[in-house]
């Protein structure tokens, strides 16, 4: 089966429509812009605290609002109709992200502009965001396969958002060398290394090895996303 635009086309629509009534997560997608908002009014030179809005617009708008979506057509049963749909799984995975990679995209652009955050180096920054974009939106879609219900979402994205969106603090507030080495290895965290680095003049060499660890990120993450989508797909 050939891939159709316009089959992801009208999966992209559909999960619009349901985007605009949904007021739960139109509000969980402003959380990022109003810290952005905060710290752009306190005001900080630590690029740090500059990326905390953009790991956090990854964490809610690309992770845990797929997983709402994806588990909200679950409890209304729509989803068993479009994974036996003609519809091939490419088409299904690519339709059901796309709306949430664009929301997530100008949840990011907001938080730059409300935060007053430089960007020193564009395509750089552009190829950190694509390829976390990838591995949390795909987080995400496992989240909501996995999901019965809007709420269970909640209860399994909350770990999620604690550990992928807050992992520095985190990380300084456990003593275990072991658990503050995994912590480290995590998207986020890769993300705020690499732009740290890029912050202080760096270039793709100097954060070569956090795009390695981020690339496999999105592969294992990609394999994951197939495999229990193609569980659910004969469940």
């Amino acid at each position: 089966m050939t891939f159709s635009l316009k089959r992801v086309q009208a999966i992209f629509i559909k999960d619009w429509k349901d985007l605009l009534k949904n007021s739960y997560i139109l509000f969980t997608m402003a959380l990022p812009l109003a810290l952005a908002a905060w710290l752009g009014r306190v005001g900080t030179d630590n690029d740090l605290f500059h990326s905390m809005p953009i790991s956090l617009a990854l964490v809610i708008a690309g992770c845990f609002v797929q997983a709402a979506m994806v588990a909200e057509e679950k409890e209304k049963n729509t989803l068993r109709g479009l994974l036996l749909s003609p519809a091939n799984t490419m088409e299904i995975l690519v339709g059901k992200s796309a709306l949430t990679s664009a929301v997530t995209v100008v949840v990011i652009i907001g938080s730059i502009f409300l935060s007053e955050f430089k960007v020193v180096s564009i395509p750089m920054f552009s190829l950190l965001i694509l390829l976390n974009l990838i591995i949390f939106v795909s987080i995400g879609t496992i989240l909501g396969l996995l999901s019965r219900t809007v709420m269970e979402t909640s209860i399994i994205g909350m770990p999620v958002i604690l550990i992928f969106g807050m992992g520095s603090m985190v990380n300084s507030l456990i003593d275990n060398k072991t658990i503050q080495t995994i912590l480290t290895y995590l998207p986020s965290e890769q993300f705020s290394k690499a732009w740290l680095e890029l912050s202080k003049g760096g270039g793709i060499g100097s954060i070569g090895e956090h795009l390695l660890i981020l690339i496999i990120w999105c592969l294992v993450s990609l394999v994951l996303t197939v495999i229990i989508y193609g569980k659910r797909r004969f469940d």
